[in-house]
C-alpha cells in the first residue's frame, strides 16, 4: 500500500501570471505483481487536461475530450494508429520490468516502470522547454538533458543504459526535434482544438478558513482555470515569505482546480490582523484581495457548513480518484521554476535493444526496451 500512496498524478504548479506556460504530457506505467492495477497504462494531458487514455485491460484508445474528435477528422486512422503504438509500447514496458528486477537483483515483488515525457511552451516570449523523464519504483532512474543532447543517471544501475543511449547520435538528433519542434506543433494543436476549454478564464471562489482559534488560518481558492494561479499572504502590502505554508494546486471533479495556502497567527495580536490580506492572482481577472477580518472566516463552529475537515476530505476523494482514472503513474514534483525539471527512471537490463513506436508516431517519440 505505501508503494501506491506515492504514485498519484498531476501535482501541477502555478508559475506566476505574467504569462501562460502551456504543457503537453504522455504518461506511460507498466506494472507487475499488482493484481488491481492494469498492466500497462498511457495518459496523454495538455495543460493538465486528461485527453487520452489507454489500458491493458481494454487493449484500446479513447478518447476522454470531446474536442479530440476533430483530430479523427482530418486523421481517420488516428486511433487505430495510436491502439497499435500503445501494444507495443505495452510490450516494452514488460520486457523493461523484467530486465529491471535483474540489474536491480531483485525477484518477487510488485515493480513499477514508468515514462514521463513531453514539451513546455511559453505563449508570452515563445520559448520551449522537453523533457523525458524514466523511474523504475518511483525512484529517479535515466533523463535526457536537451542542452547537452546527453542522459544524465543519477544511480549506478543507469550507467550502462546511459553509456549505450549517449552512443546513438542519430536517436539524440531525432529526439531533439521531436521535443523541440513536433511536440510543440502538436502542443499548440490541441490548445486550438480544445481552446474553449483549455483557454478559457474562470474566476476563483476564496475563502478564509479555520478549523479552531489556534489553528492557522487558511485561504483556500477553487473553482478557478487554469491551474496557473498564485495565492499569497500580506501584511502591510508586503508579502509574506514566513508563517505561510503553500498548498498544492489539486483539480476539482468539474476540471477546474483548488489550493490553499495557510497563515501561522499564533504570534499576532488579533488587534493586527487587519493588516494582512490574501491576495489571489490569476491571469485575465483583477487580484481578488481578501482582509482577515473575524467576521469573514468560517470555522468548525459556524454556520457555513464549509469547514477545513470538509476540505480536506474533498480533496483525499479527489485525489483517490485521479489516481484510479489514470492508474499507477508517477508524476514527480517539479520544481517551482518551469525551468527545471527532476528526472525519474526507468531501466532493463540483459534484453537486445529492440526500438517500437509510441503511440501516434507523428505525435510522440520512439519507446525503446532498456538495455
Amino acid at each position: 500500500m505505501k508503494a501506491l500512496i506515492g504514485l498519484l498524478l498531476l501535482l501541477v504548479f502555478g508559475h506566476g501570471v505574467s504569462s501562460l506556460l502551456h504543457s503537453l504530457h504522455y504518461f506511460y506505467t507498466g506494472s507487475s505483481g499488482l493484481s488491481t492495477f492494469p498492466e500497462f497504462v498511457s495518459v496523454g494531458m495538455v495543460d493538465g487536461v486528461q485527453f487520452d487514455y489507454y489500458d491493458s485491460n481494454t487493449q484500446k484508445t479513447v478518447f476522454k475530450q470531446d474536442w479530440m474528435e476533430q483530430v479523427t477528422r482530418g486523421d481517420p486512422d488516428y486511433l487505430e494508429r495510436n491502439t497499435g503504438s500503445a501494444q507495443n509500447a505495452q510490450q516494452v514496458f514488460k520486457v523493461n520490468i523484467v530486465t529491471a528486477k535483474q540489474r536491480f537483483n531483485q525477484t518477487g515483488g510488485a515493480h513499477i516502470n514508468q515514462r514521463m515525457y513531453g514539451c513546455e511552451w511559453d505563449d508570452e516570449d515563445d520559448s520551449t522547454e522537453g523533457y523525458d523523464q524514466h523511474g523504475y519504483d518511483g525512484e529517479d532512474f535515466i533523463s535526457l538533458d536537451l542542452k547537452t543532447l546527453t542522459w544524465v543517471a543519477p544511480v549506478r544501475q543507469a550507467f550502462a543504459t546511459k553509456q549505450k543511449w549517449d552512443q546513438n547520435k542519430a536517436r539524440l538528433q531525432h529526439d531533439k526535434n521531436y521535443y523541440t519542434k513536433e511536440c510543440v506543433d502538436w502542443l499548440k494543436k490541441h490548445l486550438a482544438y480544445g481552446k474553449s476549454t483549455l483557454l478559457r478564464t474562470e474566476r476563483p471562489r476564496v475563502s478564509l478558513l479555520q478549523r479552531s482559534p489556534s489553528s492557522p488560518v487558511v485561504c483556500h481558492a477553487t473553482g478557478f482555470f487554469p491551474d496557473r494561479v498564485v495565492v499569497l499572504w500580506r501584511r502591510d502590502g508586503q508579502e509574506l515569505q514566513e508563517q505561510v505554508d503553500h498548498g498544492e494546486v489539486l483539480p476539482n471533479h468539474d476540471g477546474t482546480f483548488q489550493v490553499s495556502v495557510d497563515l501561522n497567527l499564533k504570534a499576532v495580536p488579533q488587534e493586527d490582523w487587519r493588516r494582512y490580506e490574501c491576495v489571489v492572482q490569476l491571469r485575465g481577472i483583477e487580484d481578488i484581495s481578501t482582509p482577515l477580518d473575524p467576521a469573514l472566516i468560517r470555522t468548525n463552529g459556524g454556520k457555513s457548513g464549509i469547514t477545513v475537515p470538509i476540505i480536506i476530505g474533498f480533496v483525499v476523494l479527489l485525489l483517490a480518484a485521479a489516481a484510479a482514472a489514470v492508474g499507477v503513474l508517477l508524476y514527480k514534483k517539479r520544481n517551482d521554476s518551469h525551468k527545471q525539471h527532476k528526472p525519474v527512471g526507468s531501466s532493463d537490463t540483459s534484453s537486445e535493444n529492440t526500438e517500437g513506436q509510441n503511440l501516434a508516431p507523428e505525435a510522440r517519440p520512439l519507446t525503446e526496451v532498456r538495455s
